[in-house]
């Protein structure tokens, strides 16, 4: 069976660590060229010496902090001019703070929507162009179950996830004439360092440590989709069922699981 990653180039934003970082081992392990963006420079020159020293993989680095907007375009530029061709986007970086909205804090209001939306529209819509000119091309947006169901002291983080999943339903609906595949990645809980920040007190990751997700499976499944014309994946499948009947009986799911949905 042919290798579809082999040799190929994709783009993986915050692949310094957790997901990004497993994204890009996978992305080499089956042949492909990561191409690592994230803002620690130490993080990413150990894991390209570490793909080269396991691997023997060939991949590509760029320091870059998405939460600056002005930093996207030359960077992004920058890697359009070094490479003849690009295969694939994942938007991986995120953050999250879980807070009430009582007690939001409106710096974090904008970090987490410049981050986990604006940035990777940016970075979609400069990619656009490049993909549509070769006629082939993936945009994977990781984004997670949040955009699906709304619960407590995630509604700045959840509201950055519903925008994130609409802008990537829409931009699917206009790039497919272009042979271009986007893909949804909607995620549970998954044991990265996302919840230092999110949660510093550590009581959500306690209270969800039985369902919580390994970052190198959901990297493995993410890799193992890439360059085919996949619309979502969901992970854990069981939390994919529950936000269906969350869609379908809204007022009675946010009673019977009231207690789960205050464990932040």
């Amino acid at each position: 069976m042919q290798n579809k990653l082999y040799n190929r180039k994709i783009i993986v934003t915050g692949a310094s660590s957790g997901i990004g970082e497993r994204l890009c081992w996978h992305i080499a392990k089956k042949g492909g060229i990561p191409i690592m963006l994230a803002r620690s420079s130490d993080k990413l020159a150990q894991l390209k010496e570490q793909l080269k020293n396991e691997l023997g993989a060939q991949s590509y680095i760029h320091i870059v902090d998405l939460q600056k907007q002005d930093e996207i375009a030359p960077v992004i530029d920058h890697i359009l001019m070094e490479h003849k061709q690009v295969h694939g986007l994942i938007n991986n970086a995120g953050i999250g703070v879980f807070d009430y909205i009582k007690d939001m804090k409106w710096d974090e209001v904008l970090q987490m929507f410049q981050l986990n939306v604006f940035a990777c529209m940016k970075i979609s819509q400069l990619l656009i162009p490049h993909f549509s000119n070769h006629r082939e091309g993936h945009i994977v947006n990781i984004i997670s179950q949040a955009a699906k169901i709304s619960t407590p002291k995630s509604a700045v983080y959840g509201a950055s996830k519903h925008a994130m999943l609409g802008f990537t339903n829409a931009m699917r609906q206009e790039v497919i004439k272009e042979n271009i595949y986007v893909t949804a990645v909607n995620l549970g809980p998954v044991r990265t360092n996302f919840f230092s920040v999110a949660d510093p007190k550590g009581n959500y990751e306690k209270n969800v440590g039985k369902y919580i997700l390994d970052p190198d499976k959901v990297a493995f499944v993410v890799v193992a989709n890439l360059l085919k014309n996949k619309r979502e994946i969901n992970m854990p499948y069981w939390m994919e069922i529950g936000s269906i009947f969350y869609r379908i009986f809204p007022g009675l799911t946010e009673k019977l699981f009231k207690r789960q949905f205050n464990k932040k």
